[in-house]
Order: C-alpha cells, then structure tokens, then sequence
C-alpha cells in the first residue's frame, strides 16, 4: 500500500506559509505501516490540482489531500473533488448542524457562504470537523482511498489523529505487511564523524534502514525495519539500536521526542539536585528551554542573563581584574560566572556561558562563534571552549544545546572532552 499527500495553497507555493501538515501526515501515515512515495504541493488553480488528482490516483493507494476548503472565493478544493469523482454537491445535514452549532457557541450570524460549507460530494463520507466548519471527505473507489482535509492545521491534525487514522488502521490492518522506526537522538558530534563511528551501515542495520537526519542540536538517527511478522521486526529494530548505542552510546542523548532540556531535567530530578544558571550571549534561551517542562521549579533554582560587564561584576561577583585581563568571553570569566550564580543562589549546579555570538564583536583571537561554557559544583568547576558559525540565531541555538549536553555528561559521567 503506496501513499501520496497532496498539499493545495497559493500561500504555500508563495512561501508565506511553511507546510507542516505534509510533514506531519507523512508521520502519522508511516506510523501506520502506510509508506509515503510522494508528496506534491499546488496552487488554487482548477486544472492543477485535477492533474494532481489524476497523477495520483494512477500511482498511489492512499491519497490525503489539505488545503482549499474554507468559504472564500480562492477556496476550489470541494468543487474540483466533485468534478473529478463525477459528483453531486449535497447538503449534509450532519456537517450542517455542526456549522450552526459553533456559530450560536461563538455567538456570531451564520452566513449563507458558511452553509454552503456544508455542501459535500454525494460520493463521500463526512470527516467531522471538530475544530472548524469545513468538513473533510472520505472516498473509496476501486480499491483507492482519498481523503480531503482543511489545510488549518488544527482542523487537520484533530481528523488525522482521529477518525482518519482509525480507518486507516483497518486498511492497514489487511496488509501482511508491518513497518516499525525508532529515533535515536545524538549530540555533540558531528554527522560525519557518527557515520565514520558507525562503521558498516549495511551490516549494523541487516537488511533494515538508517538514515541521518541533522540539526542544530544534533544528529537523529532513524532506524527502520519491515517484515510479514510484527514482532521479528520490533525484535530486529531493538538490536540495531543497541549496536548503535555500543558504537555511540555516549553520544546519545534520548530517544523519540526526547529534548536535552528534558532529559537534563529527568537527571536532575531523579537525582535530587538543583541548578542555577547565568547566561550572556544566549540571552535566557537555555534557561527557557530547562523550564519549557511542568515540574521544573523542582530542579531549576533561577537564572540570570547578565549581558553586561557591569551585570557580571554586581549580580555574579566576577573579579574585575578577571575582565580587563581576560575578557568577559573567556574561560577564566565563564568560570567565575558559573562559580558565582551557584554561590548566589545556593544551587547543586552553576552552569554558565558567554560568547561572541556575531555579527560583530570579533577579533582575531576570538572570531564569531566563539563561546566558553562552565558548570561547577561544590569542588570543581569544569569549562570547554567551542567554535560555532558565523550566524547570530543559529549559534545562539547550538550554544544553547552545547551547555545542557555538558551539564547532561557531568551528571552521567561521561567525559566532557571526548
């Protein structure tokens, strides 16, 4: 069973939206052994979006179609799906009364365009919309399946988790067939240097697959494996993971939807401790990312973005000598500074950071990208020096993932400098 998402919107081709539903439909769609082969995106043009319809319907079993059925004029999707299938536009009057309904909550008139929402081929059945008023569809025809969603996100990811993928489920059931993936999320090393680790892909996944999948916290590594019995492929998943993990294991940070920001969290809590931060060149972004989970106030005492020389010396009690000698993007500053919000706040952990984040502030000693991170404890300060790029938002980001996969290794005790 092939798979195909077809994405309708002048927004997207103009690039004044991002496409998150075809990513997200993909997902859920290989979560349920359903392989995606093509995903396609066109504008609000009638004889586009037909030849879409044709081109899929020849090449793929599942079809789900977004976008293109709000009440406004650019809004074609409903009429070329009649015309396609050789449809009648009925009113249902299911999708009716839910239109009504969520007009008199919101107490707002209900006009005859938004009726005519509830307008949908004869051929197909509703896909109730519980988070709007444009209703979805879903169509078999010869041993094909074509499933039409609204392109807001929140409509669309309401029918795909629910009612859409129930029945998918059934379809996917009937296919000897089952497909099974893991995600193993690595950190502080680079995706040329893990592959180099890694050794034989061919024969660390035996007849399964891995694929590389980089950003700016890391490396995630997604095995897959497929097979006629389900259990022999989840079998078959969990040893490729654990040669990985005996290749890289100090590299990886979690699994699936796991963040540094969490899993630091976890190791804290598990362990009773507490952690102070201060922060200059990633202006709170990691202490926004240690707090973005309930329960933090557990482990997370405070943090303070002392940006400011003057900020160091009154608020983290870094020496002035320190400063002029130094500089504040320094290891001997980090260091005082990650000593400094542990003696003020009376955390476990200080953990620390300063740097040249770009476009100016650079010398030749210190080019952008520069940034000196430290965590201390009640006897020891540890520090590293790293070397991002020359992008401001960028190096922010991976600053911010630098310093949590320190503190994340100092925890565990994992060398820092390997």
């Amino acid at each position: 069973m092939k798979a195909e998402v077809i994405s309708i919107g002048d927004e997207l081709l103009f690039g004044q939206v991002v496409n998150t539903n075809a990513s997200f439909i993909c997902e859920k769609l290989t979560d349920l052994n359903i392989p995606v082969k093509k995903v396609s995106t066109v504008g609000d043009h009638r004889d586009y979006i037909i030849n879409a319809f044709n081109v899929a319907i020849r090449n793929s079993d599942v079809i789900v179609v977004t976008g293109g059925l709000g009440p406004t004029h650019d809004d074609i999707t409903r009429n070329c799906v009649a015309e396609f299938f050789n449809s009648k536009l009925i009113m249902n009057e299911t999708v009716l009364s839910d239109i009504k309904e969520r007009f008199a909550r919101f107490n707002r008139p209900l006009s005859k365009v938004n009726e005519e929402q509830a307008l949908v081929p004869d051929v197909a059945d509703v896909v109730r919309n519980l988070n709007g008023t444009a209703p979805g569809y879903w169509i078999e025809k010869d041993n094909k399946v074509f499933i039409v969603m609204p392109g807001v996100p929140r409509e669309m990811k309401e029918m795909m988790t629910g009612e859409v993928s129930d029945k998918l489920k059934e379809l996917a059931a009937k296919q000897n067939l089952f497909y099974k993936r893991a995600n193993i999320l690595t950190t502080g090393i680079a995706e040329s240097t893990l592959f180099e680790k890694l050794g034989d892909i061919t024969e660390l996944v035996d007849s399964g697959t891995l694929a590389f999948l980089p950003n700016y916290s890391g490396v995630r590594l997604r095995i897959g494996y497929s097979g006629e019995d389900e259990l022999l492929v989840q079998s078959k998943i969990s040893e490729i993971e654990q040669r990985i993990r005996s290749k890289v294991g100090r590299y990886i940070y979690g699994r699936e939807d796991d963040t540094l920001g969490k899993v630091v969290g976890r190791l804290l809590s598990e362990r009773g401790l507490t952690i102070s931060v201060a922060e200059s060149c990633t202006g709170g972004n990691i202490s926004n990312e240690i707090t973005n989970y309930s329960g933090s106030s557990i482990y997370f005492e405070r943090g303070i973005v002392a940006y400011s020389n003057a900020s160091k010396v009154e608020i983290l009690n870094v020496n002035e000598d320190t400063l002029q000698n130094f500089g504040a993007v320094s290891k001997e500053t980090v260091e005082e500074m990650a000593q400094g919000i542990r003696g003020i706040s009376g955390s476990d952990y200080g953990l620390a950071i300063t740097g040249i984040m770009g476009p100016t502030g650079a010398t030749n000693e210190k080019p952008v990208g520069t940034v000196f991170i430290a965590c201390s404890d009640a006897k020891t300060v540890v520090s590293k020096k790293y070397n991002f790029g020359d992008d401001r938002i960028i190096n922010k980001q991976r600053a911010t993932f630098a310093a949590l996969e320190l503190v994340r290794r100092i925890l565990l005790g994992i060398n820092v400098e390997s």
